[in-house]
């Protein structure tokens, strides 16, 4: 049966009269959470880019938050997920899944995608071979549970739609983030330095939503820091700090519910986090606790691998994540309890595709430079102090190596001298741009856009913008809206990993360093000019349309520029074989108890139980579903009651794998806030069995572990 585009909106739109005032015409606002958990095993977490980081359990699930913000004649959209980033193949998969359901109603101009940049999220999204090859390839099953989930996030958020305001606040939040290119970002002009009091920036901007009542609908705020508590040792799914800022919060405002459910949503969106660390102790010598070398951050025994930076915790990544993120939720619920200034005004949404290899920029009124083909330096191979590579690369280096040059030519060809030449002073270890076998390594056509919601303008980075970057994009974006007198007092929110991964983006002056952020500067030593001069054709064409009597009706006319690709799945490749069928010790049964609780704990203890497992990938779609429950038993019902899953910070689902056979260990990080009584932990799961010579199927099965007390003093017996 045909669908007409008019049977595809689920729903009768909201509509509003376009010319009543701001109190007489509240925006139309929808706010939505979905779990994008993709299958916590054997996939390789996105962020490190190291092939051995493969899913091994969940300590946090994952969530895609949205927010719809529509004013009668106009609609925006904006996402944020705790993924890695967000890959081009996986935003047009998402706009043509929000096609079939809802005609033209969300598109690539009015919708934004970003990532939260944690780095224990699920890789396998992409369709370019760079990041296939550091993620085993496209793996199905990872890239259609975050797909899904951030379109059912739209899903509720669309069905949530009802009348409301804005309101806005800003604040500074200290001891949260550091500088761990300080060598680069000291390169930049001293009189533009000089204008600001920190090398990160420290503002956390927040929106409030709340109903025509004053309740509580959500709070979206960006603050620059990278999601990297959680170091390239953990093996579990997380959320990391930004996502566990997350989970306080919606904890606090939901009263009753379990994480991942209840109708207020907070989310807390990556910015210019560029060279913004969490680790706030610093990059230190772990063989003898001695600063590292500051140009270069190696060691003088051991190299990069030994200089690795310290969060507020030392090396306990649970409680570095724990700290960053209750420094970010505190400040932000803070700020979310002042929030008095009301956001009001028409909305827009600009957005072109621009080929960034061939962009030519004006730099002054005599010269003019342009982008490249991509290529990523030497010091790409050589990491951060966040994560350390594995081989002898250096940050900073403005120098080839004959050694890993000449195995460079041998396997993928030399970069040609016009790609040298554009990239300098990088010396190119690969040159990305002119590697297309199986596919093109790195992207050329890549997302610009912007959406306002009255005089805030988002502005969707698609990368890692440094602290300078996203300073000089904020002036200039806020210049040029404010040029026509349409806008005034605009406040511009940089947004970080929006629509498409392109690494990073650093100043001219930084590129010249040549640290981890400037080799990865993909285009060139004029990468962030281009995006400027992009951002601001953007930001003027949103001006100009508002400067008409009809700007409410009309959308800022802009060549579309060319589309990207869209590989075709046969195209595409995986390096992740299916998951085995599984096996057990002998007499036992999947589900069955290892390893049995103690029969009492006190709050602050740890309970611990070890089940016989199947493979998680077997579980198949596991979104809105958990492998852990841990249940309180109630005298007066006879029942037990769930109080955690494995979305809970409290709880760890460890899945550990020998050959065939798999075990789960379950934690309970008993909080100091549990009520004394009688508790049991429970697993699901499923695993794959023959039946028959060709045929496999997969079964579903649970363990319990045993009844324990749980006391809030240490019993004496």
């Amino acid at each position: 049966m045909a669908v007409h585009w008019e049977d595809r909106l689920q729903e009768p739109e909201p509509t509003v009269n376009p010319t009543a005032g701001p109190h007489e015409n509240p925006y139309l606002i929808g706010v939505g959470r979905a779990d994008c958990t993709g299958p916590p095993g054997d996939v390789p977490l996105m962020g490190y880019a190291n092939l051995e980081q493969t899913a091994a359990g969940i300590h946090t699930r994952l969530f895609s938050r949205a927010f719809i913000v529509d004013n009668g004649s106009k609609r925006v959209v904006f996402v944020t997920a705790d993924i890695g980033m967000v890959s081009q193949r996986l935003r047009l998969e998402v706009l043509k899944e929000l096609e079939v359901k809802y005609g033209i109603l969300y598109r690539q101009d009015n919708v934004i995608l970003s990532g939260t940049h944690t780095h224990s999220g699920l890789g396998g999204y992409f369709q370019y071979t760079l990041f296939m090859i550091t993620s085993k390839g496209y793996i199905k099953p990872s890239i259609k549970a975050i797909v899904n989930g951030i379109v059912k996030s739209i899903d509720i958020a669309h069905r949530s739609i009802k009348p409301g305001r804005i309101y806005m606040s800003k604040g500074e939040l200290e001891e949260s983030n550091l500088n761990r290119s300080p060598h680069s970002y000291l390169n930049n002009p001293a009189e533009e330095r000089n204008k600001y009091k920190s090398n990160t920036d420290k503002q956390v901007t927040l929106l409030k939503f709340t109903d025509l009542d004053g309740d509580g609908m959500g709070m979206l705020s960006w603050f620059a820091v990278h999601a990297v508590s959680m170091n390239y040792t953990n093996q579990m799914v997380s959320s990391d700090n930004m996502g566990y800022a997350s989970y306080l919060l919606e904890q606090e405002k939901n009263i009753g519910f379990l994480p991942g459910e209840g109708p207020f949503v907070a989310a807390f969106a990556s910015s210019n986090l560029g060279d913004a660390s969490p680790n706030i102790r610093g990059p230190f010598c772990a063989n003898t606790g001695l600063p590292c070398d500051y140009l270069n951050s190696s060691c003088p025994i051991g190299g990069l691998k030994m200089c690795v930076a310290l969060g507020p915790a030392g090396s306990d990544m649970f409680n570095n994540t724990k700290i960053i993120g209750e420094n970010i939720f505190k400040r932000a619920k803070d700020l979310y309890g002042k929030a008095r200034q009301e956001v009001r005004g028409p909305l827009h949404a600009a957005h072109q595709w621009v080929n960034m290899t061939d962009v030519t920029v004006q730099l002054n009124s005599t010269h003019t430079g342009r982008t490249c083909k991509p290529a990523l330096g030497h010091s790409f191979a050589a990491g951060t102090t966040d994560g350390g590579g594995d081989l002898n690369f250096t940050q900073g280096a403005v120098e080839g190596d004959p050694f890993w040059d000449g195995i460079r030519d041998a396997l993928l060809g030399a970069p040609s001298n016009e790609t040298q030449d554009c990239h300098q002073p990088k010396p190119i270890l690969f040159s990305t741009g002119e590697m297309t076998w199986p596919l093109p390594w790195h992207p050329s056509i890549v997302d610009v856009q912007i959406i306002t919601i009255g005089p805030v303008a988002i502005v969707a980075i698609p990368g890692e913008m440094t602290t300078m970057s996203g300073r000089r994009i904020r002036e200039a974006v806020k210049q040029e809206l404010e040029a026509q007198g349409t806008f005034s007092n605009a406040e511009v929110v940089v947004a970080g990993l929006c629509n498409i991964y392109t690494h990073y983006i650093t100043t001219y002056e930084e590129y010249q360093i040549q640290r981890y952020e400037g080799a990865s500067t993909i285009y060139g030593p004029h990468t962030l000019s281009a995006y400027i001069q992009k951002f601001r054709g953007l930001a003027k064409a949103i001006a100009e349309v508002r400067t008409t009597y009809l700007n409410v009706l009309f959308q800022p006319t802009l060549p579309k520029g060319p589309e990207p690709p869209f590989f075709k799945d046969s195209q595409l490749f995986s390096l992740l074989p299916a998951a085995a069928v599984d096996k057990k010790p002998i007499n036992t049964t999947f589900g069955e108890v290892l390893e049995r609780v103690d029969s009492e704990y006190t709050v602050g203890d740890v309970a611990s139980v070890t089940f016989v497992a199947g493979n998680p990938r077997h579980s198949g779609d596991i979104r809105d579903k958990t492998f852990v429950t841990v249940e309180k038993y109630h005298n007066s019902t006879a029942h037990w009651d769930v109080v955690h899953t494995d979305a809970s910070w409290e709880t760890r689902f460890h899945w550990v794998k020998n050959g065939a056979e798999s075990n789960a260990t379950i934690e309970w990080h008993i909080p100091l806030s549990a009520q004394a009584g009688s508790y049991r932990i429970r697993h699901f799961g499923h695993y794959k069995q023959r039946k028959g010579f060709l045929e496999t199927v997969i079964m579903a099965y649970e363990g319990v572990s045993d009844v324990f007390r749980v006391s809030k003093i240490k019993s004496n017996y």
